[in-house]
């Protein structure tokens, strides 16, 4: 799991250095591209691509539809706010899970759900400050992505109901290597020599933090693994002040603690140990 963290730190940084010299559209095919290559080994291991093979392929592409828009506006808001408010904010997605569970897949909106999404609008409040701060549309872009990432988990935790998590890294990156061809090849421009380790980092650490955080679910509950994850909000704080000299103001602090709260809150559910990873 720290190594998972560390992975998903350095796709925070390495997204931001791309997309100063390209598009977000094609930084994200050519992540797609290039991480689908270094999966390989994964897939052969479980059988080649015949066993890639699945009877849910729509499922998968609804999924990496609505993964891919808030894959875009993530990257999008890395180039607008700080990275600590990025980070903050999308860990909002959860508790969207929570709620949105409740209608996609018949699970009870108990009062304990209704907390835990209070908790997450009075920490983007505090973040966003919306009436007293000008509004900056990165806030609402990496709000967006966190719901449509809740989209995303929701439906992932169905697919493995039925695919394995290298079954679903598998499609994804063909998925979304095919819906962002057209839309990369629109914008494509050839990056700079400095950019193309960013390039091949974004790509393997966007692909391989979630397999990491995966095989962590798979020696201890989700109670003990997740919460690990947290710690990516101080630690994007600390690298945000050294690597850009971006300030933490204390609503933001503030903020981020209310999420991290209400992250917290959720997962002392009964069926906590149940949460499935979200590739992405």
């Amino acid at each position: 799991m720290v190594t998972s963290v560390l992975l998903l730190l350095l796709m925070s940084v390495s997204g931001r250095v791309v997309t100063r010299d390209i598009n977000v559209f094609q930084a994200m095919e050519m992540r797609s591209v290039i991480a689908f290559f270094m999966l390989l080994p994964l897939v052969y291991r479980e059988g080649g691509l015949r066993a890639m093979r699945t009877e849910i392929l729509p499922r998968h592409i609804g999924r990496n539809l609505a993964h891919y828009v808030g894959q875009y506006a993530w990257l999008m808001a890395l180039t607008m706010i700080p990275l600590a408010q990025v980070i903050s904010i999308e860990f909002t997605a959860p508790i969207w899970a929570a709620f949105l569970a409740a209608f996609f897949l018949n699970e009870r909106l108990t009062w304990r759900k209704g907390i835990v999404i209070l908790f997450g609008l009075a920490g983007v409040a505090f973040i966003v400050r919306p009436g007293v701060a000008p509004l900056n549309p990165g806030h609402l872009i990496v709000l967006g992505a966190a719901v449509v990432f809740a989209i995303s988990f929701i439906a992932t935790k169905a697919l493995t109901r039925r695919d394995s998590a290298t079954k679903i890294i598998f499609w994804m990156l063909v998925v979304q290597s095919i819906v962002g061809l057209v839309p990369a090849l629109n914008v494509w421009t050839w990056p700079s020599a400095s950019t193309w380790p960013f390039i091949v980092l974004l790509a393997f650490s966007g692909s391989f933090a979630h397999f990491c955080m995966a095989k962590a679910l798979s020696h201890a509950d989700a109670t003990v693994v997740m919460p690990m994850d947290y710690l990516r909000v101080p630690l994007s704080a600390l690298i945000g002040y050294l690597l850009y000299a971006e300030a933490i103001d204390g609503f933001t602090a503030a903020g981020a603690g209310l999420i991290l709260v209400g992250n917290l809150f959720n997962l002392r559910r009964p069926n906590a140990g149940k949460i499935e990873p979200t590739p992405t």
